[in-house]
């Protein structure tokens, strides 16, 4: 029934975005150009609707508001919106081609169907049965696990037995148990740690379980599903090598050809709020309205950053604290509504910054923390970035041990940029912008 439902839903969401599709590009007009854009479309959205399937976003298992869902309707998409255009090349019999409405549909359709998947996903969590989870371990980062889900049964995942290797150490260790209690409790998933891979004993066993129609994940993965963050206590340099090393370059280098576009385009749009966000911090004190400031880059790189100014000037920098009495009037204002990121757009046009990306720190702070918390350098791997990530998910760090978690959440999103994570964390970074969240 709830199939059913989807596929409904989704099929008034194709043609609802067909229509606002041929209302912005056609305007009051658009009513002259249905009937031939009607029956092309149509039948394209069967496809679309195929890839969607096999593409699994109808398994009740995968309907979760995550980024692995998000990854997998983006790229449903992105295979539609290929497909799409394939179509029209080689099908010439429906006398159009309609490349700029083709390219309008899919950022349209996008849009809604994210929408009303994230809102489909979240109002039927409750009504899917939840994947039975076997958890092994007996680190923080599983005991974490185990309380988080318990409290939250809106994840879809329900712990049937939490293995703590110290207690039942020795069960782990017979194949026959494990089999038997997989077909006795209907397990959906097990969870080991990462060190069982290389353990041949256990690796065999849970290898063995996969005939079972059981999945087997390690559990820094699992954690990161549930945390959306990477678990400190649970990695090593091994796990840097298998995980984040190497991965991503291709995004990496069209994601510089993308933002150095839009860089410059937003730069002139917004240069009318630029030219009078400088003038009022002129006003509001004595100073510079740009200042300058070296920070820690890509590579561990040192490069000069630009922001409009929003302390009194001859403040040295620390900790940030509440009601922090450094910081001006305006430099409130702008703080609150990011404004006084604009100036970084230059940097990004330069290739110092990135539209997304951890915060670049300053260059003493990153010397000391990087002594202070293992893998602290990892995060320069990558461009820092204007917002990210660890941004959104977690406020501005006041301590070396928030700083540890914000490292968490920069780490994650190391290992899983992508078109989807960005966008994700650009709209809501939209959304604080215009809630004036920002601190």
């Amino acid at each position: 029934m709830q199939t059913t439902l989807l596929l409904i839903g989704d099929l008034a969401v194709l043609y609802l975005g067909l229509l606002l599709t041929l209302v912005l590009r056609y305007g009051s007009n658009f009513g002259k150009f249905t009937d031939a854009h009607l029956a092309p479309f149509s039948a394209l959205f069967v496809l679309w609707l195929i890839v969607f399937y096999v593409s699994g976003l109808y398994d009740p298992r995968r309907l979760r508001n995550n980024i692995d869902f998000l990854k997998t309707l983006s790229l449903a998409i992105a295979v539609s919106a290929v497909i799409s255009t394939l179509f029209f090349y080689f099908v010439p019999y429906f006398g159009i081609t309609p490349k700029t409405n083709l390219l309008i549909f899919t950022i349209v359709f996008a849009i809604l169907e994210a929408t009303w998947r994230s809102s489909f996903n979240k109002l039927t969590a409750g009504f899917y049965p939840k994947t039975r989870v076997a958890l092994i371990g007996s680190s923080r980062a599983a005991e974490e696990i185990y309380d988080f889900v318990g409290k939250n049964p809106r994840l879809g995942y329900e712990i049937s037995i939490f293995v703590r290797e110290n207690e039942k150490s020795s069960s782990l260790k017979r194949a026959s148990n494990w089999e038997k209690f997989v077909r006795e409790n209907g397990i959906d998933l097990i969870v080991i740690p990462r060190r069982f891979k290389n353990e041949t004993d256990a690796a065999k066993i849970f290898y063995g379980l996969l005939t079972l129609g059981v999945d087997v994940t390690d559990l820094p993965t699992f954690y990161e599903t549930i945390f959306q963050k990477v678990p400190l206590d649970e990695v090593n340099e091994e796990w840097f090598l298998d995980e984040i090393v190497e991965k991503e370059k291709f995004y990496d280098n069209l994601k510089r050809g993308i933002e150095l576009a839009l860089a410059i385009i937003i730069g002139i749009a917004l240069l009318p709020i630029e030219i009078i966000a400088a003038a009022l911090v002129k006003i509001s004190s004595p100073g510079p309205a740009i200042y300058k400031q070296t920070r820690v880059g890509r590579n561990r790189e040192k490069f000069t950053i630009y922001k409009f100014r929003t302390m009194k000037i001859n403040e040295a920098h620390k900790w940030p604290e509440e009601n922090d009495r450094r910081i001006t009037r305006v430099g409130k204002f702008l703080r609150r509504t990011h404004i006084d990121e604009l100036p970084q757009l230059i940097n990004i046009i330069k290739g110092d910054v990135s539209f997304v990306g951890p915060r670049p720190d300053f260059v003493d702070f990153y010397e000391n923390l990087e002594k202070s918390i293992p893998h602290y350098s990892i995060r320069t791997l990558v461009r820092p970035g204007v917002t990210g990530w660890a941004q959104v998910k977690y406020p501005i760090t006041a301590s070396l041990e928030q700083t540890r978690e914000r490292l968490a959440y920069d780490l994650y999103y190391i290992k899983n940029r992508s078109v989807a994570l960005d966008i994700v964390i650009i709209v809501k970074t939209i959304k604080v912008l215009f809630t004036a969240q920002g601190r």
